[in-house]
Order: structure tokens, then C-alpha cells, then sequence
């Protein structure tokens, strides 16, 4: 049976080395150092964007010369998937990621200055060594690294490596949109689910089940279902607890589909609800749309960001804003660059950003509206096509 769902080109993979190599030329790096782990927000974004690796259960890192291919270390148990799955062919296990109790005696294990010594001509000269991924990164590895280039100057090049991936390929973008359909598939699921008497739990799976069958390999973030008074804090976690009726369900979906998210978020309203709520959902709906008509490249991000916040606080809702409202979308399911008030940064074409208006902490719950746009040429176009008012039951 044939896959026609996008995917991300082999070909793209060293399109993306030789623009990290540029960086690193004009920030005068010697070596670069993109470390990942499977902490699933954040932890897998740069072995999925530079290897296009799935990291499990151990830690990875992408050492990369400044000039040449990159190589791949990673922990005893991963060489050969890695060999498998991922789009750098020269993979090594790294004695930082080994643990000391176990043994591995048909492994070759190398320790970060051997694989070094061997990616660069003279290793005594590596003055300057970009790190990305230092967030994630123990202490014991950090110390780890640091011991093993003395000599160096590590420098974080986190921002820099998500600059460089902001602006999406037309394969990214594919893959991007098609993530969207998996996520409205999670919200028809949910949609199909949702009435008086079952349980939160029961709808998550029915969304996450429908997702998977459509190519989800996971979620970015936990999928919300959170109703009634479950529906209070910014991060619900989906209970026991049984829908009623006259309530909202707040539904937050962010499948993760070949490295890449989608997110969307919708309250759905469970027969008649009261009339505060129902204010709400229409202030949070006309905040969405304020930050559609004010979207255009050029501009910084925080400008859309405060025509969504303006239009809340008017309404008299603004100490429910509790965060940014826009960033970016990507290997992360909320990746920099984040627009909110105190950032500067800039929307570009071909960027992927997540509008998202959150009413939270509210003496009736909370919800959240948020949709997925491409920033094209003059403007944005929106992903998703969801409703904005949701009903069942």
C-alpha cells in the first residue's frame, strides 16, 4: 500500500546543515553542539530537525565542523535505530551517555573529545563552541562536555538555531498542513464523543485513537479535555470526571506528525450554558479574528499579540490573558519565536504561527481559542477551518 502523506525530503536534511554552517561562520564557531532528549515538549526538537531522529529513552547530540557532514552520538541502546531512522549516517555512542552500571562490551563507546579530535583537523584549535539545547542539558553532561574541550568557549546558540528554522521549506509547511487535518480529525472525534455522563478521559482517547489512525506518531503536548471547573487552569490534565451539561469542555489537541505539531483549541459547549460564558467564548472569538486582520509580514509579533489582548481587556476579561497569545509552530509545538509583549521579533513569510486567546482562572472555568496560520507574502492565510462555536450534547 502506497504512502502518499507528506514527508520531509531526505535532500532537505543538508540544506539544513549548510545553514547552521553559516551561522557558525559568521558567529566565528568552531564546533556546534544541538543536544536532545525525549522530554516530549521541548526535549526532541533538534534530532528532529537536524536528523530527522525520533529520540527515546536516551539522549542524543548533533556535533557539527564548521565544515563537512555532521555526526550523531548517542547512547548504547540507540546506534543501530538511529542508523535506521535518522538522517545522519555517521553514528557514534558517546561515553557521556553511557551509564556507569551498565555494560555494553560489543559496543565501540567514545568519549566527545575522540569524536571531536576526529571531526575537526586539529581539535588544540577549537576555540569557540556553540551549544544548542543547553535548557535541556544535566548537570553531569554539562560537566561532562565542559571536561571533555577544556580549551573552549561555549557559546548558547539555542535562539540562533530556531531562527534559522522559523521560516518553513515547502516540504515543512506540507507536513505542517497536513498535521492540522489530524488535528481537526482529534476535534470531530471529540465532537463525536462529548455528552452529559462520559468522562473526560473517555473523549481524550477517542481524540488521540482518531488521531493516530490518521498518521500521529504522539502529541506535542498532552491532549486536553478538561470540563466545568476542570477547565480553570492554563494546563488542564484530562480526569475521571463526567461531562454535564450546561458546561463547556475545553479541548486543546497539538498531534505531533513526522516530527512536526498542529494545534487547536475549542471550548465545546454542552447544552445551554450561562450567559457569562457565552460572553466569553464571543470575546475570545473576535480576539482571534483581530489578530487574523492585523497579521502581515514585516511587523513585529507583539503587535498581533496586543490586538487580541486590547480586545479582551476592553471587554473587561484582560486579567484572564495570563500569557503570550502567538508564537511560532514547528518541531515544538510552541517554538520560538514567541510574540508576546516584551519581544521584538519579526513575522517573516513561511512562518507557522499559533494564535492562541486564553480566558483562564475565571470563577467559571477557563477556555482557549486557537488556530494555526501560514504567513504568506501580504498576509496570513489560517490552517484549520474549525468552527469556532462548538456544541454537542
Amino acid at each position: 500500500m502506497t504512502n502518499n502523506k507528506p514527508t520531509i525530503p531526505v535532500s532537505e536534511y543538508p540544506e539544513r546543515w549548510r545553514k547552521v554552517q553559516a551561522m557558525m561562520a559568521q558567529r566565528n564557531l568552531d564546533l556546534l553542539v544541538a543536544y536532545a532528549d525525549d522530554r516530549a515538549t521541548f526535549g526532541a526538537a533538534h534530532a528532529r530537525w537536524f536528523a530527522n531522529f525520533p529520540v527515546h529513552f536516551e539522549p542524543i547530540c548533533v556535533l557539527m565542523p564548521l565544515k563537512g557532514e555532521p555526526v550523531l552520538l548517542c547512547g548504547p541502546e540507540s546506534d543501530e535505530y538511529a542508523r535506521l531512522a535518522g538522517r545522519v549516517s555517521d553514528v557514534r555512542v558517546l561515553r557521556e551517555f553511557t551509564h556507569p552500571d551498565e555494560d555494553y562490551p560489543y559496543s565501540k563507546i567514545q568519549s566527545l573529545a575522540e569524536v571531536a579530535a576526529e571531526a575537526v583537523s586539529d581539535l588544540a584549535a577549537v576555540r569557540r563552541v556553540g551549544l544548542a539545547g543547553f535548557g535541556l542539558m544535566g548537570a553531569d553532561v554539562w560537566a561532562a562536555f565542559k571536561t571533555a574541550l577544556p580549551q573552549a568557549e561555549w557559546v548558547d546558540v539555542e535562539n540562533a538555531v530556531c531562527d534559522i528554522r522559523a521560516q518553513k521549506s515547502p516540504a515543512e509547511l506540507a507536513v505542517i498542513r497536513f498535521a492540522y487535518q489530524i488535528a481537526e480529525a482529534g476535534i470531530q472525534a471529540a465532537l463525536d464523543t462529548i455528552k452529559p455522563g462520559v468522562t473526560e478521559r473517555e473523549v481524550a482517547a477517542e481524540i488521540e485513537s482518531a488521531m493516530r489512525r490518521m498518521g500521529a506518531e504522539g502529541t506535542g503536548i498532552d491532549t486536553i479535555v478538561a470540563s466545568g471547573p476542570n477547565s480553570r487552569p492554563i494546563l488542564a490534565r484530562s480526569t475521571f470526571r463526567a461531562i454535564q451539561s450546561g458546561e463547556i469542555v475545553l479541548l486543546t489537541v497539538a498531534p505531533r506528525y513526522e516530527g512536526y505539531h498542529a494545534a487547536i483549541g475549542r471550548p465545546v459547549l454542552v447544552g445551554d450554558v450561562s450567559a457569562e460564558i457565552q460572553r466569553a467564548l464571543d470575546v475570545a472569538c473576535k480576539a482571534q479574528e483581530a489578530c487574523f486582520a492585523a497579521m502581515r509580514p514585516g511587523i513585529e509579533g507583539r503587535v498581533i499579540e496586543a490586538a487580541g489582548r486590547r480586545t479582551v481587556e476592553d471587554a473587561g476579561l484582560g486579567q484572564y490573558f495570563l500569557y503570550s497569545g502567538v508564537h511560532s509552530v514547528g518541531v515544538i509545538e510552541f517554538e520560538p519565536p514567541i510574540f508576546g509583549p516584551s519581544s521584538a521579533s519579526v513575522l517573516l513569510p513561511n512562518m507557522v504561527i499559533s494564535v492562541d486567546i486564553p480566558l483562564f482562572n475565571t470563577p467559571w472555568g477557563g477556555l482557549r481559542v486557537e488556530d494555526g496560520f501560514v504567513m504568506t507574502e501580504t498576509g496570513a492565510e489560517r490552517i484549520n477551518i474549525t468552527p469556532f462555536v462548538l456544541g454537542s450534547g
